[in-house]
């Protein structure tokens, strides 16, 4: 699993920071999931290492137009430029009205399928590898965080113990991946559990913005790998934060370190806070460092691969 910024800026572009868009690749299966689609999101995958092609699911996570106003020309351009086969979109229910309406004015019309998800809190996606929860945000405007969770991966099988053992190839090595116990002709027994490794504990992506502190994005994030969060203020525009119902960043440190995350990564950045600012985002990492260290500051293409590791 890997996290790619499209765009780390909030409300309007700046000359070094797009607005929201963040891209999770499934390499095993070739597939990019798209978390918002703010304006110019197409123009950023075209200056990075991303397959518009590989595009299969979009989640939107509020109607605000940094969010959403690069959806329709990224999609009008995928069916003139891509062979894609369907794109899944998952938001509020405005979207569907919203994406409708767009197709209508303007007779945009796609070589491809595509199903808008109006979404609920709870399971909104899931396949044998992967499932996707959403749950409500605390916004001007009804907004959900998602959260992506990589199902546990049974531990590789030890091909070498079994050969050495004289244990026959073919079904025999099926029933001991599967972790049973097999009985040879000679009346030899062996358990399939010593020759797995460790099962891989899958990894998981939380993904909050736009929002205050609330006790269902911590819900959402519980020991999650990797929280994405928005921190859109400094402690000392906390007004501002209120105001807006946007984060700042010791709201944001604070859902990490009460959800219990290995990784926080801010974004979704004022443009108040530029070098020679008063105020600069090495001064926002800093503030959520204090309350909580495992703190990163995105920028647009930073690419963050989520380790795996054994189940404890």
């Amino acid at each position: 699993m890997q996290i790619t910024f499209l765009g780390t800026s909030s409300g309007i572009p700046t000359h070094q920071r797009n607005v929201s868009s963040v891209a999770l690749q499934l390499p095993q299966r070739a597939e990019m999931w798209l978390f918002d689609c703010g304006e110019g999101t197409q123009h950023q995958l075209l200056r990075s290492q991303l397959k518009l092609s590989n595009l299969t699911r979009i989640f939107i996570t509020h109607m605000h137009g940094d969010h959403t106003f690069g959806l329709m020309g990224l999609l009008a351009s995928a069916g003139l430029r891509t062979t894609l086969q369907a794109v899944d979109i998952y938001g509020p229910p405005e979207l569907t009205e919203y994406l409708r309406g767009m197709e209508r004015t303007t007779r945009t019309h796609t070589s491809f399928p595509i199903t808008i998800h109006r979404i609920q809190p709870g399971v909104i996606y899931e396949d044998a590898e992967y499932r996707v929860t959403c749950g409500p945000l605390k916004h001007r405007i009804p907004a959900f965080g998602y959260r992506v969770d990589e199902k546990d991966r049974p531990g590789s099988f030890k091909v070498e113990k079994a050969k050495e053992l004289g244990i026959p190839s073919g079904p025999l090595y099926g029933r001991l991946k599967r972790g049973e116990t097999i009985t040879l002709p000679d009346g030899r027994s062996f358990d399939g559990k010593d020759f797995c490794e460790p099962p891989e504990k899958g990894r998981s992506m939380v993904y909050c913005t736009d929002t205050m502190y609330t006790e269902t994005a911590v819900a959402l994030a519980q020991n999650a790998d990797v929280l994405i969060h928005e921190a859109t203020y400094a402690v000392e525009d906390e007004e501002l934060a209120v105001r807006g119902m946007h984060s700042t960043t010791q709201m944001a440190a604070r859902t990490a370190r009460e959800a219990n995350v290995r990784q926080l990564i801010l974004t979704h950045f004022s443009p108040r806070y530029a070098p020679g600012n008063p105020v600069t985002p090495a001064d926002l990492l800093a503030e959520a460092q204090r309350l909580f260290p495992h703190t990163q500051m995105a920028f647009d293409f930073l690419t963050h691969e989520i380790p795996r590791r054994k189940s404890e």
